[in-house]
């Protein structure tokens, strides 16, 4: 875990400055993008310290998770008024807006905020990892964790995943055309996608929390622990696989402006992919040491993508 930890925060701050520092992409900005990217990267800071204050005096390490899904919509807006409110920044910024609102309705009804801000549910997983990794124990090792990996590494991820509308900006001269009605509507699909993934964990999470408050029979998937059927028969990760297409089709829009297929912006999806299959990983070794069949679900169940030929009748 702890290697997976270091690769993750090298790559970021490693992949960022030598794109940044060593030109390696060409990256040129006109002042208005200078001065925009600029003040973003003061509430890229400002979230930093923000989340790792809150978080070490509230003793609730999920201060970024209030974050993943507003944020953004903050970041792409400033960007869209900043360009004069360009037509492709305008429907980027509205995608986004769609997607953070939905991901917020379902981060709050799962208790993810409270009208205490320093309040609310606390990722398990961060449980997970200071039993899994006992020199984190310690109060200050864990403060030095909280703030490299949860607060400036994931808020980094964040702030990069949404600059492809920096590099959409680089290409304004290029009108709206098919490509980008073509983009929106693939984006517009895959967080339909995520929507009904995650209201299916939801109603199946709450009944089966229903039926063991009330002492009823388990059976079928309740009796399993997990979810085995809708999309979660086609893939194990149905949502995090429509996030990771939303924010790869995010950064298409900058192609589709620039014309370049291989741009700076790509770090930010490159970097959540990375992420996101290191965080599956890790819950999916926690769901294995809770539930007995989940490891036979591994084995007929894609992670990610569906495939054809999955064993359908793999729980006989």
């Amino acid at each position: 875990m702890i290697r997976t930890v270091l690769f993750l925060i090298v790559t970021l701050f490693g992949v960022v400055y030598l794109s940044f520092y060593y030109d390696i992409f060409n990256v040129t900005f006109s002042l208005e993008q200078e001065e925009a990217l600029y003040a973003m990267v003061n509430l890229y800071l400002f979230s930093v310290a923000y989340c790792f204050i809150v978080s070490e005096l509230a003793v609730n390490y999920s201060q970024v998770d209030k974050l993943w899904s507003t944020i953004p919509i903050a970041y792409v807006w400033y960007f869209a008024y900043a360009s004069g409110m360009n037509d492709r920044l305008v429907l980027m910024a509205i995608l986004v807006t769609f997607w953070g609102s939905r991901l917020t309705y379902n981060f709050a009804r799962k208790g993810g905020f409270s009208i205490y801000f320093w309040k609310g549910e606390e990722d398990y997983r961060w449980i997970e990892v200071r039993k899994k990794m006992s020199f984190l124990k310690g109060r200050f090792t864990w403060g030095l964790f909280n703030l490299f990996f949860i607060c400036f590494y994931q808020l980094g991820l964040i702030f990069l995943f949404t600059l492809p509308i920096l590099a959409a900006w680089q290409g304004m001269a290029e009108p709206l055309y098919w490509a980008d009605y073509l983009i929106g509507s693939l984006m517009l699909f895959f967080i339909i996608i995520e929507t009904i993934s995650d209201e299916q964990q939801y109603s199946f999470q709450t009944e089966k929390y229903r039926r063991i408050n009330k002492g009823e029979k388990l059976d079928g998937d309740y009796k399993l622990g997990f979810r085995t059927t809708g999309l979660w028969a086609l893939s194990r990760h149905p949502n995090f696989a429509s996030e990771q297409l939303i924010w790869i089709l995010f950064y298409c829009f900058s192609v589709s402006a620039t014309g370049l297929w291989f741009n700076w912006s790509v770090i930010g999806c490159i970097l959540l992919v990375i992420l996101f299959k290191n965080s599956a990983d890790f819950s999916e070794e926690i769901s294995s040491k809770k539930y007995p069949m989940y490891k036979k679900y591994i084995e007929n169940v894609p992670m990610f993508l569906p495939i054809f030929g999955v064993n359908k009748n793999w729980k006989d």
